[in-house]
C-alpha cells in the first residue's frame, strides 16, 4: 500500500489502528528484506549467450548484439536546506530537485541494472562511468541510448559500442539514411521509456516528492531508503509481463 498507493505513514497507522512508529518500522524492515533477498533473485545481468538466444524479433535484424537499453529515471525529492545539496540535486530537465538513477533493460524488457541515486544535475555520462554499470559490459556488446549519453569513447575501452539517434547540430536536416536509422533505433529504444513509465505509474510512491530523510545512506549497505525502494520496485516489475513483444 505504501509503494503502490503512496499512502502516508500517518494514513496507514490510522487504517490499521496502530502507531506511526510501528508502521514506519514495519515498512523499513520489509524494504530491507526485499532489497537483500528479492532484488538479487529478480534483478540481475543475464549471460550474453542466453540473451542472444531469446532475442525478440524487433531486435534481431538491426541490433542482434544489443545487451542493454539505457536511460535515466528521475524521482522528485524535497528541496534540501543546504545550498550546495540544493544545487547538486537540481535538475534543469525536470525543473525540480531530483534523485537520478541510471536504469538499463535487456532487449527482452527486464531491468538488468539500476544504479544508486545521484543528484539531478549529474550528467548521464558521469553516472554511466561511475555507477558500476560498465562492469557488466563485454567486448562486442551493443548498447542503445539517447543523445545525452556521450559515452562512445568510454565504451570503446571495453570493446563495446553505443547506438544513439543522429545529431542535427550543424545540419539543416538529416539525410535519408540518418532518418531511417534514427527511426529504427527509436522504435526499440522506446521500450526503456515504457519500463520507467510503468515503474513510476504502478508504484506511485516514486511519482510523489520523496522526503529528504529517505536519502540518507545505510551504513551497512551504502544504499539510501529511496535507493532500496527503487530497486525493489524495479525487481517487482521484472516479475510482471514484459513490455517487449516476443514476435
Amino acid at each position: 500500500m505504501r509503494l503502490r498507493l503512496n499512502l502516508t505513514v500517518q494514513d496507514l497507522a490510522y487504517r490499521f489502528g496502530t502507531k506511526r512508529t510501528v508502521v514506519a518500522r514495519a515498512f523499513h524492515t520489509i524494504i530491507n528484506i526485499c532489497n537483500a533477498v528479492l532484488v538479487p533473485c529478480l534483478l540481475f545481468w543475464p549471460e550474453q549467450e542466453l540473451q542472444r538466444l531469446t532475442l525478440p524479433a524487433c531486435f534481431r535484424q538491426k541490433y542482434s548484439k544489443c545487451v542493454s537499453v539505457i536511460d535515466c529515471l528521475e524521482v522528485f525529492i524535497e528541496r534540501p536546506a543546504k545550498l550546495k545539496a540544493r544545487a547538486q540535486t537540481w535538475s534543469s530537465y525536470k525543473s525540480h530537485n531530483t534523485a537520478k538513477y541510471l536504469i538499463s533493460i535487456t532487449p527482452q524488457g527486464t531491468v538488468n541494472f539500476i544504479s544508486s541515486g545521484w543528484g539531478g544535475c549529474t550528467s548521464d555520462r558521469h553516472i554511466t562511468e561511475h555507477s558500476g554499470y560498465l562492469d557488466n559490459i563485454n567486448p562486442g556488446d551493443v548498447i542503445l541510448a539517447n543523445r545525452g549519453f556521450d559515452i562512445k569513447d568510454t565504451l570503446s575501452y571495453y570493446g563495446a559500442t553505443v547506438e544513439t539517434p543522429a545529431f542535427t547540430k550543424g545540419k539543416k536536416q538529416l539525410d535519408a539514411k540518418d532518418v531511417e536509422t534514427t527511426r529504427t533505433l527509436a522504435s526499440v529504444r522506446i521500450h526503456v521509456e515504457r519500463v520507467t513509465g510503468i515503474v513510476k505509474n504502478r508504484y506511485t510512491i516514486l511519482g510523489g516528492t520523496i522526503p529528504i530523510h529517505m536519502l540518507e545512506p545505510d551504513v551497512t549497505t551504502k544504499f539510501s531508503t529511496l535507493d532500496k525502494i527503487v530497486r525493489v520496485c524495479c525487481a517487482l516489475i521484472n516479475a510482471s509481463e514484459s513490455v517487449v513483444p516476443v514476435n
